[in-house]
């Protein structure tokens, strides 16, 4: 199996720090926010936009983990995160790849159980796979690509990287 490599390390910085200051344009009157990842890759990415949020505003940021089981969404959504974390809040659900939009509308839907202040989506890549009416508000790539092709993220110690394969 071959890997087209189509964001590399310094790439997935770039568009972190970009999608930071996205966020930060969009919620520069909040005090707080919450960023919510999708596990596994999508928390990871979200914890690196809350860095980079950290570093740039006084926004508070409220780090969570999102469980979506990818293969079969209606099953049960956990979180670290408990209603009173995010009621009437600003809300950023993270994902690494949407490919048809399930993980992050069902991502979504489960938020919506209490009311909230805004609430906006971020991905990494956008593949345009859309089953389900959803976008992402900040999106680092979008990408056209067969449904037969599988796009990974990968994010170790030492390296980060998106592949095509």
């Amino acid at each position: 199996m071959t890997q087209n490599i189509i964001l590399t390390q310094q790439q997935i910085q770039q568009i972190t720090k970009r999608i930071a200051y996205q966020i930060y344009e969009t919620f520069v009157d909040e005090t707080e926010i919450v960023i919510a990842g999708i596990a596994n890759s999508g928390y990871t990415f979200a914890q690196k936009i809350s860095d980079e949020v950290s570093k740039i505003s006084d926004i508070k940021v409220v780090l969570g983990k999102v469980e979506v089981n990818k293969q079969n969404p209606l099953q049960e959504i956990k979180t670290n995160l408990s209603k009173a974390d995010y009621e009437n809040k600003a809300i950023v659900l993270v994902d690494d790849v949407m490919n048809s939009g399930a993980t992050l509308v069902y991502g979504v839907k489960y938020f919506l159980e209490v009311p909230l202040k805004k609430f906006k989506t971020a991905v990494l890549i956008d593949r345009s796979h859309k089953k389900y009416p959803v976008k992402a508000d900040f999106k680092g790539i979008s990408l056209s690509t067969s449904s037969l092709e599988h796009i990974q993220v990968v994010f170790n110690e030492n390296e980060e990287y998106a592949y095509l394969s």
